[in-house]
């Protein structure tokens, strides 16, 4: 080996090895620059804090309830919402959440819009709105236990009945609160410090609105205020509660609005359990930990049964793993004041290339979707807005068969209030004509009783005017006879 290549080695193997810690110092350089922050303390809500925030939306019916719960859980949504409501004042019911049908919010969210009044109040208190969807998400039963309790005390205080806008139903130890109607919905106000009676947490205030603009409280409720009724479609809310298993369910997946969570591994049916979807949150940390666990992962997961084209980045895309031009990953030797021979250093550096395209190959080369997987989907699409099309249709023709019903209700009950006007009527009618001749015939015995009376007067007038007629020799004669009769009477 000559001196020259000997030396030519030494500067390579040199070159190796000032090399090799250099693909190191980014990542540690990295890793100390940007340091991870820590994460909050848990707080787990007490029996008197849950109290205090479900007070003022505990008395709402279920359907309702188990909506504004899950849309709690989105506080910046719920933002947005609010806003949204405020720069649209003659949009509510199904007319506001279809127009919103373009936003990227939670169905949830979307539904509050129909009841601008309640969007506002959580919008007034972020602070309440952030702690009810995060008592929500991490003490889910303890939460229904105590909606339940406040009801049960609600009606303790005689304050919690049907009435012509809500309709109380017992299950057992279960209340349950209903619409009173299909067609219309009533969303209550009341003050907490009212309608459950003397509140029992002295240092834990429940949660106070003032009286909203337009509501009243009628007569016959006293603690209750009633605005205007909401119109809604058959079928508008998708969640509501089981309250046996003491979790929110979707009872009707079919919804207009609704769309199940792009992470959901399964098909949302009726009866499924509600799942929270972390891509709404916007950022928004978790208090509790377990919750922050439980979701930490789920927004990068995707269906199993989503399309191919969601998971496969599109022709021509930079994916989060490639290189931007002119610019090195972290995996590759940063240049030092010192430089080795540039054919070493340039080897290195296709040695890293190479390496990273291995180990990110399948990240980095983009599936091109095929033409009968283009048309599959496509099908899939058409059959799925088909289907969509086919609900609505469905629903819009229960909901005008639900109105003609009514329709017939309504003229079948004007009908026999009619007829029983009528018959009311025909019966005073007959009462009043039988108490008139009542009234002639007591009138008529009486004037002939009367005339009887005056005749008989006369006899006696008659009478007693002729007596004094009579001659004095009759008049003897009778006083002997009578006196001839007594002294035939004293001998016998």
């Amino acid at each position: 080996m000559t001196m020259t290549n000997r030396k030519t080695v030494i500067a390579t193997m040199l070159a190796a090895l000032a090399a090799a810690p250099l693909a190191i110092a980014p990542v540690q350089v990295q890793a100390q620059a940007y340091p991870q922050p820590q994460a909050p303390v848990s707080h787990f809500y007490s029996q008197a804090e849950l109290d205090q925030m479900l007070a003022p939306i505990a008395l709402y019916p279920d359907a309702l309830l188990s909506q504004v719960l899950m849309a709690a859980t989105y506080p910046i949504e719920v933002t947005e919402a609010a806003r949204w409501t405020r720069a649209n004042p003659g949009l509510q019911g199904d007319d506001a959440v279809r127009a919103v049908q373009g936003e990227d919010w939670d169905p949830s969210v979307k539904s509050l819009v129909a009841f601008p009044e309640i969007l506002q109040r959580m919008e007034e208190r972020p602070e309440w709105t952030q702690a009810l969807g995060d008592a929500f998400l991490a003490q889910e039963p303890q939460v229904m236990d105590e909606v339940q309790r406040l009801r049960h005390r609600a009606q303790s205080a005689g304050h919690l009945r049907s009435s012509e806008q809500i309709r109380v139903v017992e299950q057992g130890p279960v209340i349950v609160l209903q619409p009173a109607s299909p067609d219309y919905f009533y969303v209550p106000y009341y003050d907490p410090l009212e309608v459950y009676g003397t509140w029992w947490w002295p240092s834990y205030r429940p949660v106070y609105w003032a009286p909203w603009p337009g509501y009243v409280r009628p007569r016959s409720s006293y603690a209750f205020w009633w605005g205007r009724p909401v119109g809604l479609s058959v079928g508008f809310f998708f969640g509501n509660f089981d309250w046996r298993q003491r979790y929110v369910r979707v009872a009707y997946p079919n919804s207009y609005y609704y769309r199940a969570p792009a992470y959901s591994s399964r098909t949302f049916v009726a009866g499924s359990r509600w799942q929270h979807d972390p891509q709404h949150r916007r950022g928004m940390d978790y208090r509790q930990a377990e919750v922050r666990q439980r979701f930490s992962g789920a927004q990068f997961e995707r269906r199993a049964d989503r399309q191919p084209s969601q998971f496969q980045a599109q022709p021509g895309a930079r994916t989060q793993f490639q290189a931007q031009p002119g610019a090195r990953t972290q995996f590759q030797a940063q240049p030092q004041t010192a430089t080795p021979a540039p054919s070493v250093e340039r080897r290195a550096d296709r040695r890293d290339d190479r390496r990273a395209e291995r180990q990110f190959a399948p990240a980095m080369t983009p599936a091109q979707p095929r033409p009968e997987q283009r048309d599959d989907r496509r099908a899939e699409r058409q059959a799925a807005m088909e289907a969509q099309r086919q609900a609505y249709q469905q629903a819009q023709q229960q909901q005008a068969r639900q109105q003609a019903r009514q329709a017939q209700d309504f003229q079948r009950q004007a009908q026999q209030q009619q007829q029983a006007r009528q018959a009311q009527d025909f019966q005073r009618q007959a009462q009043q004509q039988q108490a008139r001749q009542q009234a002639q015939e007591s009138q008529r015995q009486a004037q002939q009783q009367a005339r009887q009376q005056a005749q008989a007067a006369r006899q006696e007038q008659r009478a007693a005017a002729q007596a004094p007629q009579q001659p004095r020799a009759e008049r003897r004669e009778q006083r002997q006879e009578r006196r001839e009769h007594r002294g035939e009477h004293e001998k016998g």
